[in-house]
């Protein structure tokens, strides 16, 4: 997605602030709505990718108090980077059994990412190898910013939804004011399907490249699905505005009207994307390549 792209969802959602805003405070109210988006935006360029991470819990891994399998994943991780021509992101870990993870930061010399606990428990290494490839994509392309500021404005159009609920009676109306509680969060979250879905497949093509091997990142893909619909990520679900974030949509794991609004493309089409790019780049259904066999991962423990 192009600059000129990034700017006007962008914008959308400034828009949809200053709507609620006006639902709440007339005129002020959005000139103040307006005045909060701004300087939200700037606030998020430099800490939006810090605001994420705490919200989801993210603990950053340290090689000196690490424990072994920690350890070997940063490392593979610092492999990936190199391999894609990037510096070597923060690492960080999220304890939760819903296998997952996503990547943050304003550019890659300040980019981190982000794995949970229940990915490097149920994925093998090579699995792993293609999920963190993936997301080094979303960074080399330079959407992290984007998909990261997005998360925080559309987080805070939902709770400026539900004041207005509450503050907005007198101008527009208890009809109004529910519209606006309703209308505003689901107008966000397409902007935010908007944002995520086409670049879903981008940085899986170029995941399976910096990895070696497509279908690496197709078995975790299939893997994440079904684990995530077995277990809740219970970060992600206080934080649902940020859900487009990760590789696989974390609140799939409870039954919930937000469902009907994925921000990820359907599991079985990019599986179906990753199979044909292996078979373009000659990769058997062992994984045996020349390409895949430098990449730089092998058997997880």
């Amino acid at each position: 997605m192009g600059t000129a792209k990034t700017f006007m969802l962008l914008a959308m959602l400034t828009a949809l602030f200053m709507a609620v805003g006006y639902v709440v405070g007339g005129a002020v109210g959005m000139g103040i709505a307006f005045a909060i988006a701004c300087g939200m935006n700037a606030f998020s360029y430099w800490n939006a990718d810090k605001i994420v991470l705490k919200m989801q819990g993210a603990q950053e891994i340290s090689p000196e108090t690490a424990s072994p399998m920690l350890k070997a994943f940063a490392k593979d991780v610092e492999r990936l980077a190199d391999r894609a021509g990037l510096p070597t992101p923060r690492i960080y870990v999220i304890e939760t059994p819903q296998p997952n993870a996503f990547a943050t930061g304003r550019n890659p010399q300040n980019a981190a990412v982000a794995a949970t606990t229940g990915l490097l428990g149920m994925l093998t290494r090579e699995e792993v190898a293609g999920v963190m490839a993936h997301e080094l994509a979303h960074v080399q392309k330079r959407d992290t910013l984007t998909m990261t500021v997005t998360a925080t404005i559309a987080g805070a159009i939902g709770m400026l939804a539900n004041f207005a609920m509450f503050f907005g009676r007198e101008r527009a109306g208890i009809i109004g004011s529910l519209a606006v509680m309703i209308v505003a969060p689901m107008a966000a979250g397409l902007v935010q399907m908007a944002i995520s879905r086409s670049r879903e497949f981008e940085a899986d093509k170029r995941g399976a490249e910096i990895c070696g091997n497509p279908l690496w990142l197709a078995s975790a893909l299939q893997k994440i699905e079904r684990g995530s619909r077995a277990s809740i990520n219970v970060q992600a679900e206080r934080n649902p505005a940020m859900a487009h974030m990760y590789i696989s949509n974390p609140l799939s794991g409870r039954a919930s009207f937000r469902q009907l609004f994925s921000t990820h493309p359907l599991t079985a089409n990019r599986v179906e994307a990753l199979r044909r790019q292996a078979a373009d780049m000659g990769v058997s259904g062992n994984g045996a390549n020349t390409s895949a066999a430098r990449a730089p991962t092998g058997p997880w423990g």
